[in-house]
């Protein structure tokens, strides 16, 4: 695998961090994970956007522009065959004294890792559970993606798999959170219904984007703070992430949906596909 790190491409064996990064000893660093289609990194601004907003938040400072952060994802790329790929774009505080910093990280690390994009046949359902692991509050407001995973690490050890399965979480108060890797939909009598922010929830950018389509078309959307029962009385349910797109649910529990057969589902999906295949100029995605 190649990667780039603070400017230079690097295979993944060269890359290196110093114990005294802060990402490494007090977990502060954020990422974005999302994927290129013929070669273009659709949606970049709203994830840059985000990575930024969280940097920000804890005075570390961004070194690259999201022009240069295109292109070296363009590059790597090139570097891999020309074929589209997977991307982790992270950004760790950076080498600091021992102690908890009190001024900016001005030199953090940067990092672009790309792999293959390995995915299934859209459509392909998946089985959703109930977690046992409560869906940790974020640190600040919004929650950001950020080093401090080990919930979603615990999380992930419940399920067999992640190709098959999605984890929901509920959160302290016992409301519908997000998925492991996804934020979550449902929808009953044409009304399609989301769990607010409030609940503690990453703000996804597919989430933004299924929001804005379902209103353009017709859908009644609503956000709210809603508990285990409300989401099994639907008669459909999806799951939204940046790499998968919106991947339909069989069943929770005891409880089926529709899953691909679901009408909602296949056209919010269908007005996605249409929207990437708008940004990349026609081409067939």
């Amino acid at each position: 695998m190649i990667c780039w790190m603070n400017g230079q491409y690097l295979e993944a064996e060269e890359l290196s961090i110093s114990p005294f990064d802060h990402g490494f000893l007090y977990g502060l660093g954020f990422f974005e994970t999302m994927r290129t289609y013929h070669g273009v990194p659709v949606f970049l601004q709203d994830h840059f956007h985000r990575l930024t907003e969280a940097l920000n938040s804890f005075r570390i400072y961004m070194p690259y522009t999201l022009n240069d952060i295109a292109e070296v994802m363009q590059r790597l790329n090139e570097l891999e065959g020309g074929n589209d790929g997977y991307f982790r774009i992270n950004v760790s505080a950076g080498v600091h004294d021992l102690g908890l910093a009190t001024a900016d990280y001005p030199k953090p690390n940067v990092i672009v890792f790309r792999k293959p994009l390995a995915l299934p046949e859209r459509g392909t359902e998946k089985q959703a559970v109930l977690l046992k692991t409560v869906r940790n509050k974020p640190e600040a407001e919004i929650r950001s993606k950020s080093h401090h995973y080990g919930n979603n690490v615990l999380a992930r050890m419940e399920l067999p798999n992640l190709a098959s399965y999605e984890g929901f979480f509920l959160n302290e108060e016992g409301y519908i959170a997000e998925g492991i890797t996804s934020n979550i939909f449902w929808a009953k009598h044409n009304v399609l219904y989301t769990p607010s922010l409030d609940t503690g929830i990453l703000p996804g950018i597919t989430r933004k984007i299924v929001m804005a389509l379902a209103g353009a078309v017709g859908y009644e959307v609503r956000e709210g703070l809603f508990d285990r029962h409300d989401i099994k009385e639907a008669h459909e349910c999806f799951i939204t992430n940046s790499i998968q797109e919106l991947v339909p649910i069989s069943s929770l529990g005891k409880k089926s949906f529709a899953g691909a057969e679901g009408a909602i589902y296949q056209r919010l999906h269908q007005a996605y596909i249409a929207e990437i295949r708008e940004i990349v100029g026609g081409k067939t995605c």
